[in-house]
């Protein structure tokens, strides 16, 4: 293929005093309000970044509370005095007579972790975050194609995050994340909670909409001189996927809560049966918008594994068209597979259809796992902590793909749906995919983006910790859901607690784990060391700049004269041969 280097004669000299974009214009109230009113996409980036980590945390808190609440089951028993006593029922308020109020609260945190994590923590995490500080940078561009819009749609994010969290204060909804009629249209009718939740979803929506807009049109129109469609790294083409994804799907879900808020507010029968309408329409519409989105959640991290396993390894890509033609495969098939969501609440034909539609999914994914693995075959590894997350993905991913087989499966789903099996399936592709693939980019990045090094023992230490929480946490998750445990439920048989109490362990483990990459970055910040321009000797552009970028990215404009992959020929800019020497030519070689 044509492929990309970029301009080498990197203007040293007089252009060095341009500051980095962390650089304090003035004092401490214009330097706030420069970054208020920013149309950096680095700053934008920067400010994503530390608003969907901290969305991270509140959803892993409650998430720590559904486990916790699962240590033991509730119980309710009667005394030889003839009271009800209950137990195992952790956030009930003291004195409760009945199990039915810490059902609810269960039911609120459950929905709680769900909704957050969802619609403000893993939509927008990679590509608002990484995406938005490195997409101008790897196409060698000085910013997006809208700078404004860009900064709009962070306020739109911030505003919807505001109503989501308003909703928790006012005591939190307990309709489930996926906001399922009628529990949307009837719960605390007099209340304004699950309004102003279903709202943050709406107007996070917009959020969506125009950054994928904004990143659709920067691709095509911003690309630096040279780089053909196919000299572009490849998480450029994932967030170029998903950001079509984003820009066709949002708008259904955009529509489908705007009719769940006019039915709540003015009682119009569009999914309650007593009005004339259909509940399942509501299913139908949610996950024609919400099974796209899966694909907006795991496309940008694919597209972060390319780039760790082509640098970390030091080798040329395998198969990159078959890579990124596959993320356009996934974006399209993902508009064709909704209905396997609701295989119980379908006939045979379509059931069927959706069966086979969904196996489908399985094609494009499975050509990157196989050239991922293909990439890594006599490569020059090295065990660092991007790598070991790359390693992680790998292996979590794909038992989370394969896992989906039994539940494309009708004959097996119908055992397995609404089991803790889809639980465990769901987050080994929602967290062994996305959040790993996350952390390890931020690992990947951070030298980058803050210009500090971080320690690499305690990356590698917590990685581990992450890793091994997880498996403990959801893999027993599969054999609760295989021996028939439903999900959304704070009692269970005691057949099931030791399992429970093993996956509540797991959590905190994965806790403990993301506490250590937390002071680990906070270390680095305060006192890392500094960063060199290319500490790993990537080929991407963004590698080109210094650490952290200057305002406008680069000194000059840039030209591609070699590919994002070719370790093969070309040494890294501000690297010498002696660092990552070339490997000798090989006869017959060639790509």
């Amino acid at each position: 293929m044509t492929t990309v280097d970029t301009n080498h004669d990197h203007a040293h000299g007089g252009h060095h005093d341009e500051g980095s974009y962390l650089t304090p214009r003035g004092g401490f109230w214009s330097t706030i309000w420069a970054w208020a009113s920013t149309v950096d996409h680095k700053k934008i980036g920067v400010m994503y970044l530390f608003a969907v980590l901290f969305m991270f945390f509140l959803g892993g808190m409650a998430a720590i509370a559904v486990r916790l609440e699962l240590y033991e089951p509730v119980r309710q028993a009667m005394d030889a005095t003839g009271a009800t006593t209950i137990t195992g029922q952790l956030f009930a308020p003291a004195g409760a007579e009945s199990i039915d109020t810490g059902n609810q609260i269960y039911n609120r945190l459950f929905t709680l972790h769900g909704a957050i994590m969802v619609f403000m923590f893993i939509v927008p995490s990679i590509p608002a975050s990484l995406g938005n500080f490195f997409l101008p940078l790897m196409l060698g561009a000085k910013d997006v194609a809208f700078p404004r819009v860009n900064l709009l749609s962070w306020y739109i994010y911030v505003t919807g995050s505001i109503f989501g969290v308003a909703s928790i204060i006012l005591g939190g909804v307990d309709t489930g994340w996926t906001f399922y009629t009628p529990y949307s249209t009837t719960t605390d009718a007099d209340h304004w909670r699950v309004f102003f939740m279903v709202l943050a979803a709406f107007v996070l929506g917009f959020s969506s909409i125009l950054t994928g807009l904004n990143f659709v049109v920067t691709t095509h129109k911003l690309r630096a001189p040279g780089m053909g469609w196919f000299d572009m790294p490849l998480f450029i083409w994932a967030i170029y996927a998903t950001s079509i994804i984003q820009v066709l799907a949002t708008p259904v879900i955009g529509i489908t809560l705007l009719l769940l808020l006019f039915e709540r507010l003015f009682h119009i029968g569009i999914f309650d049966p007593s009005l004339g309408g259909d509940p399942v329409l509501f299913q139908h519409f949610f996950w024609f918008y919400s099974h796209p989105v899966v694909y907006v959640m795991i496309l940008p991290g694919m597209g972060i594994i390319s780039e760790l396993l082509a640098v970390h390894a030091r080798k040329h890509i395998f198969g990159y068209r078959a890579i990124a033609f596959s993320s356009l495969g996934i974006a399209a098939v993902s508009f064709l597979v909704w209905g396997h969501h609701m295989f119980t609440a379908m006939g045979e034909l379509s059931s069927t259809l959706f069966s086979a539609l969904t196996f489908l999914v399985a094609i494009p994914t499975a050509i990157k796992v196989f050239n991922w693995i293909a990439t890594l075959y006599k490569g020059s590894i090295a065990l660092n902590t991007p790598m070991l997350y790359a390693l992680s993905f790998l292996f979590l991913f794909s038992i989370g793909g394969l896992t989906g087989f039994p539940l494309a499966t009708l004959s097996t789903d119908l055992h397995l749906h609404d089991s803790y099996f889809v639980v465990a399936h769901f987050h080994y592709v929602m967290m062994g995919g996305t959040v790993i693939a996350m952390v390890g980019g931020l690992h990947h990045w951070w030298p980058k983006m803050f210009g500090k090094m971080y320690n690499e023992t305690w990356g590698i230490i917590g990685c581990l910790l992450v890793f091994v929480g997880f498996n403990v946490t959801f893999f027993t998750q599969f054999f609760l859901g295989t021996q028939g445990m439903p999900r959304r439920y704070a009692s269970y048989v005691d057949e099931f607690h030791t399992l429970h109490m093993i996956s509540t362990y797991g959590s905190w483990i994965i806790l403990l784990g993301f506490l250590v990459h937390l002071f680990n970055f906070i270390h680095s910040l305060v006192a890392g060391p500094k960063a060199p321009p290319n500490p790993w000797g990537g080929l991407t552009m963004e590698w080109e700049t210094e650490s952290p970028p200057i305002e406008h990215n680069f000194h000059h404009e840039m030209l591609v004269k070699h590919g994002p992959y070719d370790f093969e020929s070309v040494v890294p800019p501000h690297c010498d041969e002696a660092e990552f020497p070339l490997p000798p030519p090989q006869e017959g070689a060639g790509h």
